[in-house]
């Protein structure tokens, strides 16, 4: 057994069970709501972050793919750094009014500006 299959199979060390197999699946995104459905959240944020200030997008609900390709799409149109995970994107600067408007055409319909 290469590690690659160590790998994929995290917290079982030992079974007593002869008829055990081990659960190669990785867990299953989030099901994917169509954009005009979905309740995004933009606001300002400057908590543990030294001073700086960063746009946040909250309440993203999809597969992590689709939430790192909004984040790129974010990150260049408003030319900047930043990352998506954990469900939210970061866009660095204030850039509320130009993600909002982006994420508008997008179709995210139900965008709200907050914070600030």
């Amino acid at each position: 057994m290469g590690k690659k299959n160590k790998k994929k199979r995290v917290g079982v060390v030992y079974s007593t069970n002869p008829d055990f197999d081990y659960d190669y699946k990785q867990p299953n995104d989030q099901e994917e709501l169509p954009p005009n459905q979905q309740r995004l959240r933009v606001l300002l944020d400057r908590k543990q972050r030294g001073g700086k200030e960063v746009t946040l997008v909250t309440g993203f609900q999809g597969p992590v793919d689709q939430l790192k390709e909004i984040g790129k799409m974010l990150k260049t149109k408003c030319g900047v750094g930043g990352s998506a995970k954990d469900g939210e994107i970061l866009v660095q600067g204030d850039h509320r009014d130009r993600v909002v408007e982006l994420l508008k055409k997008e179709g995210f319909s139900d965008t709200k500006k907050s914070g600030g």
